[in-house]
């Protein structure tokens, strides 16, 4: 195979007189990688992404939270402080993400069984796995 370009491995390197030389940044261009299945990637990367399964609660960690849930009612007059942390499902897969969030508590909303923080967030009072005070 090294005999094949013999000929010309010796040869000094063609330059043209008329055309100006591509830039670096150009040549460089040509040898890109394409992406001929645009948003292949993004389904990758979709699918390896993880996601935590909702826990089931025992009746004994239903019933602590219930009690703080009051608690928090009963002191709702100066709204108290606490820490929350609740499930968020996935909007694309199945699973979702465990989140904490803390500030003080402006009120219980009975009719939509929410937790309504000072700032505005609201949280599902099924969603909630823990709370501290």
């Amino acid at each position: 195979m090294a005999d094949n370009y013999n000929d010309i491995i010796n040869m000094p390197h063609h330059v043209s007189r008329t055309r100006a030389q591509m830039p670096r940044r150009s040549r460089a261009a040509q040898f890109a990688p394409f992406a001929a299945l645009t948003g292949y990637e993004d389904a990758v990367d979709e699918s390896a992404r993880r996601t935590d399964t909702r826990a089931e609660l025992c009746e004994d960690d239903v019933a602590e939270l219930n009690k703080k849930i009051q608690l928090i009612g009963a002191r709702i007059a100066s709204e108290p402080y606490c820490e929350v942390t609740y499930f968020v499902p996935d909007r694309h897969k199945a699973g979702g993400a465990y989140i904490t969030v803390s500030g003080n508590v402006r009120f219980i909303e009975e009719a939509s069984r929410q937790l309504v923080f000072c700032g505005g967030r609201r949280i599902p009072l099924d969603d909630i796995v823990k709370i501290s005070l």
